[in-house]
């Protein structure tokens, strides 16, 4: 495994706003070598100092305000630079109607590689993470997903939320496969791959995990997220991140 396992942060969003300190000595605690947050300009000087204090790296960083205004996506690629991660991520926000032709398809396109250009000119990365909606749809015989990865320019990469392309009919180890070099970040969980339910710790749903840790390239993060959970979450999280180092230590 190239990098250490990361945690999408919005699983924990909750109890960081209770106590973000605590929150992530209890993630490093837990055998996690690395964080994604989802609010980057919340004191990024803050947050770096914690995390260093507890070995913790920042892999990639989520941000809605990436599709606002320049001002406010200059502010996200300069927080980013203060983390200590090249990473950026549009997490939503394009119509989900856009997925589902290929005039659409087009206009998302442009909407990411006009963002990366101006990320460029800050040292940064734009990437683009799915939901369902990016997948459901099939365009010109393929997951909309896949056919908008051909439209992007190659300095856009992907970052597959491999439960939500499994609830949109992806077989994603194939379409993992399909997207190579592309996929720089990875999100691990698992579940009963329902929109509905919650989800579980990673291994103890219905997810093909080891087939898809096989299939991603190995450079890319593997990151854990459960939007919600049927446990408690840092049970969960630390579950899951046993399973995971156990799966790659026998691969």
């Amino acid at each position: 495994m190239a990098h250490p396992l990361s945690v999408q942060l919005y699983s924990v969003q909750e109890l960081i706003a209770d106590d973000r300190d605590g929150v992530l000595r209890r993630i490093a605690e837990s055998g996690f070598g690395a964080v994604e947050p989802f609010r980057p300009t919340a004191d990024p000087h803050g947050f770096r100092k914690v995390a260093d204090d507890l070995g913790l790296a920042v892999s990639s960083v989520h941000a809605m305000d990436l599709l606002g205004t320049d001002t406010e996506a200059d502010a996200v690629f300069e927080a980013a630079a203060v983390l200590g991660t090249d990473l950026v991520i549009v997490p939503a926000g394009i119509a989900h109607e856009d997925f589902t032709t290929a005039e659409g398809l087009a206009r998302a396109a442009d909407i990411l590689n006009t963002l990366a250009e101006r990320a460029a000119t800050h040292g940064r990365q734009i990437g683009y993470h799915n939901h369902w909606w990016e997948f459901e749809p099939v365009v010109q015989g393929r997951h909309a997903l896949q056919v908008l990865a051909d439209l992007l320019s190659p300095e856009v990469f992907l970052e597959i939320d491999t439960y939500w392309a499994a609830v949109g009919g992806a077989d994603v180890p194939v379409v993992l496969g399909s997207l190579g070099d592309r996929v720089k970040a990875l999100h691990i969980k698992d579940g009963p791959i329902s929109k509905d339910e919650p989800h579980t710790a990673v291994g103890a749903g219905s997810m093909p995990v080891p087939a898809i840790v096989g299939a991603a390239p190995p450079e890319a993060w593997r990151i854990v997220e459960l939007d919600s959970c049927a446990t408690d979450i840092m049970d969960a999280l630390a579950l899951s991140r046993r399973y995971l180092s156990a799966l790659e230590a026998t691969s």
